[in-house]
C-alpha cells in the first residue's frame, strides 16, 4: 500500500489535513506530524493512521527570536522522524510544515504544498518558501494561478459524516486562537441560542455572562455542531468551507490582528467565492443584519478539490 504523509499545522491546516485523509482512507498507509503542544490536531487526525509530534517554530504571537531559535530544532527533530520510503509528503500550508518538507525533498521524497483557500491577492510565505521543491503545488481557485505556479484541484470540502439539520442555534467560531472582538460583540447581543467557540480565550467570561449559550474552547465533535446550526460565523479558513459542506447560511469575519495571515481583501474574496456576507469590522448592528442576509443567500456548489487531490496521490505514488 503507498505510504503518504501529511503534515498538519494546526487549525485550519489540520483541517485540510483530516479532509485529505478522509479521502485517503484505505486507498493509502497514512501518517501525520503535528505541533507538540496540540493535542486537538493529534485527536483529529489519530483514526486515521500513525500521529508523529514536531516543534512548531512559530505560532502568530511568537516573537521573531524565538522562531529563530525553534527553526533549527524543526529541521533537527524532521531529520528524524521524516522516512525516505514515502511515497509523498503532503504540506498543508502553515510554517510548521516548512522543515519536514524540505527534509522529505532532501531525502528524495516528493512534496506536495497545499495553498490556503483564503489567499486571494498574494501567496503565503510558506508556499513562496516550498514552491521550488514542491512537484505540485495545489490551489484551490483559478485566481491563485497568478502568484503561484500550481495546479487547481478545487475548495477541500469534508465528507458529510451526517445529514445536515436546524438544531436552532447560531455558530460563532473563533477559530484555533480565538478571535476576543467576535466573541465579545456576541456577548453585547440580543441572540439567545448562540454555540460559542472560543478557542484560546479563556469561555469563563462568555459562560458567566450567558449560562443559557453552549461556550466551549474546542472540541472533537465540530462537525456534529456545524451540521447542527442554522447559521454559522467564522473568520476565513477550514469553518466556512465546512459550512459550504454541510449547505449552511455563512457569515464570514476577518481577524484584523492577524493582518499578515491576509489582507481584508483577501478576506472579501474569500467571501465572494461562498457568497457569504463579509465583515471587515463588526458591530452588534452589522452582525445581526450579516446573519440575516446570509439566511437568504444561494448556497454554492463547488467541486471537492481533496478527492481531485487524493486521486492524484494514489495514481502517482511510484
Amino acid at each position: 500500500m503507498k505510504r503518504i504523509m501529511i503534515l498538519a499545522g494546526g487549525g485550519g491546516h489540520t483541517g485540510y489535513a483530516r479532509i485529505l485523509a478522509e479521502q485517503l482512507r484505505g486507498k493509502a498507509e497514512l501518517h501525520f506530524m503535528v505541533p507538540e503542544d496540540d493535542r486537538l490536531s493529534y485527536n483529529l487526525l489519530e483514526p486515521f493512521g500513525e500521529v508523529a509530534t514536531l516543534i512548531k517554530p512559530r505560532h502568530p504571537t511568537t516573537p521573531t527570536w524565538r522562531y529563530a531559535l525553534r527553526f533549527p530544532k524543526a529541521f533537527h527533530q524532521s531529520l528524524r522522524q521524516i522516512k525516505g520510503e514515502n511515497n509523498f509528503v503532503v504540506s498543508t500550508g502553515s510554517n510548521f510544515c516548512i522543515a519536514p518538507a524540505v527534509i522529505a525533498w532532501l531525502k528524495g521524497v516528493p512534496v506536495i504544498n497545499i495553498e490556503s483557500a483564503d489567499r486571494m491577492t498574494r501567496s503565503s510565505q510558506t508556499s513562496r518558501i516550498l514552491q521550488p521543491i514542491s512537484t505540485v503545488t495545489a490551489l484551490h481557485w483559478e485566481e491563485q494561478k497568478k502568484f503561484l505556479k500550481g495546479r487547481v484541484f478545487g475548495p477541500f470540502l469534508p465528507t458529510k459524516e451526517m445529514e445536515p439539520w436546524d438544531g436552532g442555534y447560531i455558530l460563532i467560531a473563533g477559530g484555533t486562537y480565538g478571535y476576543k472582538e467576535l466573541l465579545d460583540v456576541t456577548s453585547k447581543t440580543d441572540l439567545r441560542d448562540v454555540v460559542l467557540q472560543t478557542g484560546r480565550v479563556d469561555p469563563t467570561e462568555y459562560q458567566r455572562k450567558h449560562p443559557e449559550w453552549k461556550v466551549f474552547s474546542t472540541t472533537d465533535h465540530y462537525k456534529e455542531l456545524i451540521a447542527g446550526a442554522n447559521t454559522v460565523v467564522a473568520p476565513p479558513g477550514a469553518t466556512p468551507l465546512e459550512a459550504v459542506a454541510y449547505g449552511k447560511p455563512l457569515v464570514i469575519v476577518r481577524y484584523p490582528m492577524w493582518s499578515k495571515a491576509g489582507t481584508i481583501e483577501d478576506a472579501r474574496l474569500f467571501a465572494n467565492k461562498l457568497n457569504a456576507p463579509f465583515l471587515s469590522k463588526i458591530t452588534t448592528k452589522n452582525l445581526d443584519l450579516a446573519i440575516i442576509k446570509a439566511k437568504g443567500r444561494r448556497r454554492p456548489e463547488l467541486q471537492n478539490g481533496a478527492a481531485l487531490l487524493a486521486e492524484y496521490l494514489i495514481l502517482n505514488s511510484s
